[in-house]
């Protein structure tokens, strides 16, 4: 494995959900990530310039890009995991201006807070596949 990143969990706005429910997401998700993810994300916020640098160098890697079916949607990358050394996931990355530095989106086959017992404010520890 590779670089690890810590994060504190918090709820967004709930946008996510209906985007990970659409069956085109769900099936570009699956072939590419070799998992169905759980309809939703699990958000991180990174509380220190040390871990959105980590996050800065990550993204360099190219990742797993994950196209859209037209002008509608954004682009995505995606990054392989291991959350909390428990589950395999990975990390999507939209392809949007003004994207929040500090901000992480986990997805998983399973729904991470009910699965890792998590509440707002905890913190959440990913390491990246190299």
């Amino acid at each position: 494995m590779g670089k690890r990143i810590t994060g504190v969990v918090f709820s967004d706005l709930g946008r996510a959900a209906s985007f990970m429910a659409l069956d085109w997401v769900q099936a570009s998700l699956s072939d590419k990530l070799g998992f169905s993810p759980y309809p939703g994300t699990l958000n991180l916020r990174l509380e220190t310039e040390s871990m959105i640098v980590a996050w800065r160098e990550i993204q360099q890697s190219s990742g797993i890009e994950i196209g859209a079916p037209d002008a509608a949607f954004c682009q995505a990358r995606c990054f392989l995991v291991e959350i909390e050394g428990k589950h395999q996931g990975a990390v999507i990355l939209p392809a949007v201006a003004g994207y929040p530095a500090d901000k992480i989106e986990v997805i998983a086959p399973v729904r991470l807070k009910d699965e890792l017992k998590l509440a707002d404010g905890e913190p959440v520890t990913l390491e990246f596949a190299e």
